[in-house]
């Protein structure tokens, strides 16, 4: 009996020494390299100063993971006057297709951080810097993510960027393990009518909660046939597109579930969304809830709730559309039977003030008509006569 007690220590041992024993080679740490701020737009969207090349005026770009590159504005380009190639590539949105030529290997300055031998394509972005109010002089996508380790602190409007080596990654959240090719794409699951896991691009350039094809709605029978929907329009690469607002009882991205989520419906007539591989794409108005950890390299997305996770949704619908147009507000488009028809707006009407607030910035008159219930008085210049007009803002719920 001690004879075979001994012979199963001498294993156990032998077993644990093996352990002990084994090595791992691991690659060199990740080193922080810069930290510098941005500023949040309307549904979440990161805008960033950065300057190219040689031109010292810094020039504004959303850092965007649903790009599969890095590119300038086109009239940007004219008024700096960047040299530029055509090509035979194109380009797709939920607008349309369009063939894009190229700015090659030149360099982007971020606040300590110089990237070089970047391919800038150029593409035409009038329609965001009007939705903003601000010149969107480009986009920075893979082209940069591939090559760091980039972290989104949304709490302090930070971001880290690291170089590529190990990191270890803070307690308290989740890690994602996404598909790369150029563009992230993530499997989370939704319900509503029916349950459904489906894949969906990772898009910090969207400022929206959920984009969802028509198709994948259809063919899944996911949407209740009483679910409340209202027309709007979203902006994106090639112009405007009309869609449905509604929303969808539960999402789930990893552990983390997210209840009422508005959801854009639309019909994709380009395939942007690559249904039925995919269902549609998770907007940075539901990432923005998250500190975010992008580690291209890795394939990993660590994301940590902050404190925005539990931030109440935007369910609020005027069925107005306005953009800065020639340095006006214009409004270009009111929605049959929508709160702003009743109220009686007109597409050329110009907004000249919001609840007395007269410095027409756009952004703070979008936040002014996000709150559900309020009634806000608005005075537009139609054929030179100031107008009083007073829109109620209705729920999506």
């Amino acid at each position: 009996m001690r004879c075979r007690f001994a012979i199963i220590l001498f294993l156990v041992l032998l077993d644990l020494a093996k352990a002990f024993a084994q090595e791992e080679f691991v690659g060199p740490p990740a080193k922080h390299l810069t930290t510098f701020g941005f500023r949040q737009f309307s549904g979440g969207v990161v805008v960033i100063k950065a300057c190219f090349g040689q031109i010292k005026d810094s020039l504004n770009f959303i850092l965007d993971t649903g790009s599969g590159g890095i590119s300038l504005d086109s009239t940007t380009v004219f008024e700096l006057n960047i040299p530029s190639t055509p090509s035979d590539r194109t380009i797709r949105g939920i607008a349309g297709i369009r063939n894009v030529r190229f700015a090659n290997n030149n360099s982007l300055h971020l606040p300590g951080l110089r990237v070089d031998s970047l391919n800038f394509h150029i593409n035409d972005y009038e329609i965001l810097s009007s939705v903003y109010g601000e010149r969107i002089d480009g986009i920075i996508g893979y082209s940069f993510f591939n090559r760091y380790i980039v972290k989104i602190d949304y709490d302090s409007l930070k971001i880290h960027v690291f170089t590529k080596g190990t990191m270890k990654y803070p307690r308290g959240g989740h890690l994602l393990k996404p598909l790369l090719v150029n563009l992230l794409i993530q499997n989370a699951r939704i319900r509503d009518a029916d349950e459904r896991a489906a894949r969906f691009y990772f898009d910090t350039g969207a400022g929206l909660s959920l984009l969802l094809s028509t198709d994948f709605v259809s063919d899944s029978t996911l949407l209740s046939p009483k679910r409340k929907k209202v027309p709007t329009q979203v902006e994106g690469l090639g112009g405007k597109k009309h869609m449905d607002l509604t929303t969808v009882k539960e999402f789930r991205l990893g552990p983390y579930r997210f209840r009422k989520v508005p959801a854009y419906v639309f019909f994709d007539e380009f395939n942007v969304t690559q249904y039925p591989y995919l269902g549609g794409l998770i907007g940075n108005d539901l990432l923005r809830r998250f500190n975010v950890i992008f580690n291209y390299e890795k394939r990993d997305v660590y994301i940590t709730p902050n404190t925005h996770f539990r931030e109440p949704f935007d369910y609020s619908y005027t069925g107005i559309n306005f953009y800065v147009i020639d340095g006006d507000i214009v409004v270009t488009d009111v929605m049959k039977s929508s709160p702003a028809e009743k109220a009686g707006f007109l597409p050329g009407d110009i907004i000249l003030a919001m609840n007395n607030n007269p410095t027409r910035n756009i952004q703070a008159y979008k936040t002014m008509l996000q709150v559900t219930g309020e009634r806000v008085k608005v005075v537009v210049l139609r054929n030179g006569e100031p107008i009083i007009l007073n829109i109620k803002v209705a729920s999506i719920l």
